[in-house]
């Protein structure tokens, strides 16, 4: 395949293409087969995957943190002392032209091919109504007063 001037152009506007470009912004510069494990803006923000981001240090010494420069540093305070606590390198990553709900990635410089990256919720699965049970507000009144 040759390059034609327009080409040549973009190349030297934007620089050389990346392979997998979006796959990087989502993953805050990093592939999805290099990462150990991925914490969302919210996990990051609510400390819920604290836990499970000392373990994945405690078992990978020559991993990278890599931290989302949109959240807030405060929140960060946790996953910096972890970092620095396993000797592990983190870099925040500020990029104004991208938006992503990943909130800070462990990495290796290498493909791992992880399966499962993200940490899982331990969300309580929302109670079927029984027969017995009112379906409206009406009807709970109701009950109310009976």
């Amino acid at each position: 395949m040759s390059k034609d001037v327009n080409d040549y152009l973009t190349e030297g506007m934007y620089g050389t293409r990346l392979p997998k470009e979006d796959e990087r912004r989502k993953y805050l510069g990093t592939l999805r087969e290099r990462i150990i494990l991925a914490l969302t803006i919210g996990q990051v923000m609510s400390d819920k995957g604290i836990a499970k981001l000392e373990e994945a240090m405690k078992e990978n010494k020559g991993s990278t943190l890599l931290i989302n420069g949109h959240v807030s540093a405060r929140f960060m305070k946790e996953e910096k002392s972890l970092a620095t606590k396993y000797n592990i390198p983190y870099t925040v990553i500020a990029n104004e032209q991208t938006d992503t709900d990943i909130g800070a990635v462990l990495t290796y410089d290498y493909a791992i091919d992880k399966e499962e990256i993200f940490l899982k919720e331990d969300n309580p699965k929302p109670q079927e109504m029984s027969d017995n049970q009112p379906s409206s507000f009406l009807e709970k009144v109701k009950q109310w007063f009976k």
